[in-house]
């Protein structure tokens, strides 16, 4: 059974790289018969559902790449099913790259970040740019609750394959949200201590004088 992410990605100029490398026979095993593409599986859902960011690259008329990070609150990018992810567009710099970009070539690739735990995915997909007027009850869809901002467009991504890439060379970072949680079993102990040294010096201040 052949890997999808690998049937899309290692184009001829591709293998003749890993050969010149070394690598094409670690890779040879992965092709030949029916891609093993069949959605998107609960440990990617989960995945995607903590992600509060994702990096988007297209390409456009000159052939140029052109990556965009994206950001919102964890789950902003949601799951409609297995083989289909959505989330609202906001208003930013008013440039509509990525959006121009996806009207001529609709493919678009996604790097999905747990700097924490060093894990990173990758998804290939075919994206559709939709005005949000155009599509009410999509937008209220891919809303998030709570968070400002107008949505101008919603963006639906046809998933076509994905790959789970190893941790190497992945630089643990934390949010302030992810450190205040990890520290709090030192914050607590502080207080704790702060306490019992303050009621120490009440007891020597008013202890029996000499």
């Amino acid at each position: 059974m052949s890997h999808a992410f690998f049937d899309l990605t290692f184009t001829p100029s591709v293998k003749r790289a890993q050969e010149h490398f070394g690598t094409r026979r670690n890779y040879e095993r992965f092709e030949g018969g029916e891609p093993d593409f069949h959605g998107l599986t609960d440990a990617e859902a989960d995945f995607i559902a903590l992600r509060d960011s994702f990096y988007l690259a297209t390409v456009g008329e000159t052939g140029q790449p052109y990556v965009q990070f994206r950001g919102g609150p964890a789950g902003f990018l949601k799951v409609l099913d297995p083989v289909t992810l959505g989330y609202a567009d906001f208003g930013g710099n008013l440039q509509y790259i990525s959006a121009g970009n996806l009207s001529y070539n609709d493919k678009a690739a996604l790097i999905l970040m747990d700097y924490p735990n060093r894990r990173r995915l990758k998804v290939l997909a075919r994206v559709e740019v939709r005005d949000a007027g155009a599509e009410p009850a999509m937008a209220a869809t891919l809303q998030v609750p709570g968070y400002r901002g107008k949505v101008e467009r919603v963006m639906i991504l046809r998933v076509q394959a994905f790959d789970w890439n190893c941790p190497r060379h992945i630089t643990p970072r934390f949010t302030a949200e992810e450190i205040q949680e990890l520290t709090r079993p030192l914050d607590l102990r502080i207080r704790e201590l702060e306490t019992e040294i303050e009621q120490l010096r009440n007891a020597l201040a008013h202890g029996p004088k000499a």
